[in-house]
């Protein structure tokens, strides 16, 4: 065991006490334990305790009392939340803290729950998924419970499950093992890769697994080695298909010495995940579209006296990305941004390149922005697709993006690099020769395409040249 692990497990003590300092709930613990409870911090929490992340929310489980003794308790605290009151799950108010209690789940859809107080902590921490998750510290012992050897696994890093016939009865766990991959650069065992390579996830809805590609995606260290374990299970075309396309669809060598369309998908998300972002949304759109960004290379690959060519995959892929991501998330928000930026995303090489003039960077810029969508956002998406064509790591780090700088440049020039330009003339300016309406909109929109394409300043000037229209 290295010395950090070994570190970790002697301070159990200072780790808890840092943890009740974040998290105001010792006087609950002390009472529950006074009542006769036995308190254990569990899961994931544990886990990053050991691994020295930010705790941002807690799972304490409670043995030897009832569900009417737990809420009872807790009701002194503050207001209870009763949502997952017959999953014996319980949550005060203002606290980011599961309480529950120890439960056997049968198999299922919509499984029946059974609450065993008297149930022994191994036997609990036996059912879940990994042995990294099925670790516990007793509140009132201060001792580490690792039953199955979970610190050893994180120190190897081994994914793999204390007991398979329980792993199987959920199947979104095998989700829980592709995001796991991607954040943690941990990987299955033999055993667990067998199971998870039938493993029948087809009832899992959208909204479960959507929540396990959201930690992927936007918690991942390096998101490919999870698509990657996917294709070497076999289990890519079932997931993603559209990505599993990707595979051997030649490119160029120049350009993409990295290898075929797939790597370089990979490469890319590899390259997001490491940016720096301004919110989690903005992670969340260039990161889905990381991912889905060429998928129209196959429909549009062609090869000409050596030379591969993908005309037109930038608009091919549109449907193939909503297709995809239909199937891992709801979010349709979300999904006409990722569209939109697919739309665009060889824009900022290709405005370089040919020397586009401001009115061409105004116009971008609007089209981005009715979808919530700036030329920044599409210049970082543009940054990575350019860093992610890599023979190895190490040449990865020397490769520039020139193009994309320049981009940026020119778009601030423009002044149009965080929104578009504003218009100068509204709907009031023009009520005293139009009366309200969708002609109203349609004069605007009309407007201020005059604003950006004859560059027009002035307000009476502008409204000059849409009154001309007007009466032709």
């Amino acid at each position: 065991m290295t010395n950090n692990f070994l570190k970790a497990t002697k301070n159990i003590s200072n780790m808890l006490e840092d943890v009740l300092i974040k998290f105001p709930i010792k006087k609950i613990i002390d009472n529950l334990l006074l009542d006769g409870a036995q308190v254990f911090l569990v899961g994931g929490a544990v886990r990053d305790m050991i691994l020295g992340h930010q705790l941002k929310d807690l799972d304490i489980e409670i043995h030897r009392l009832s569900v009417k003794q737990v809420e009872h308790i807790l009701q002194r605290y503050g207001n209870v939340d009763l949502v997952g009151k017959s999953f014996g799950v319980f949550r005060i108010c203002g606290l980011d803290v599961d309480w529950s209690l120890p439960r056997i789940d049968e198999s299922g859809r919509k499984p029946t729950v059974h609450i065993d107080p008297s149930m022994d902590i191994e036997v609990a921490l036996r059912r879940r998924d990994l042995t990294m998750n099925a670790m516990a510290i007793d509140f009132e012992k201060n001792e580490l419970i690792d039953p199955f050897d979970g610190i050893q696994d994180m120190q190897d890093k081994i994914l793999r499950t204390p007991d398979v016939n329980f792993f199987v009865e959920d199947p979104l766990r095998f989700f829980r093992v592709m995001q796991f991959i991607g954040r943690f650069k941990m990987f299955p065992d033999k055993e667990l890769n067998n199971v998870c390579k039938s493993m029948d996830f087809s009832k899992v809805s959208c909204e479960r697994i959507e929540q396990e590609f959201e930690k992927l995606l936007l918690k991942g260290e390096k998101p490919s080695l999870a698509i990657e374990w996917l294709n070497l299970i076999g289990r890519l075309k079932d997931v993603l298909p559209e990505l599993a396309d990707l595979i051997g669809i030649e490119q160029g060598k120049k350009t993409h010495p990295e290898g075929d369309a797939y790597e370089h998908v990979k490469q890319v998300l590899d390259v997001a995940a490491k940016f720096l972002y301004r919110s989690r949304k903005e992670k969340q759109v260039l990161m889905y579209t990381a991912l889905a960004h060429d998928l129209g290379k196959k429909p549009t690959f062609s090869k000409e006296g050596g030379k591969i060519k993908f005309i037109g995959h930038e608009i091919k892929g549109i449907p193939l990305a909503k297709k995809m991501l239909k199937r891992i998330t709801k979010n349709k928000g979300l999904i006409e941004k990722v569209s939109v930026l697919i739309r665009h995303h060889l824009r900022p090489a290709d405005f370089v390149r040919n020397g586009a003039k401001d009115v061409a960077y105004k116009r971008l810029a609007y089209k981005l922005s009715i979808s919530g969508l700036n030329m920044k956002i599409l210049a970082k998406l543009s940054r990575a697709d350019v860093l992610g064509r890599a023979q190895n790591p190490e040449e990865c780090k020397k490769l520039r993006a020139p193009e994309v700088a320049e981009f940026l440049r020119r778009a601030n020039r423009a002044l149009v690099l965080h929104k578009p330009e504003e218009p100068i003339l509204k709907g009031r300016d023009l009520l005293d020769v139009m009366e309200p309406g969708p002609e109203l909109g349609r004069l605007l929109k009309k407007a201020y395409e005059l604003q950006i394409e004859k560059g027009i300043k002035d307000k009476e000037k502008l409204k000059k040249n849409v009154l001309i229209l007007i009466h032709s």
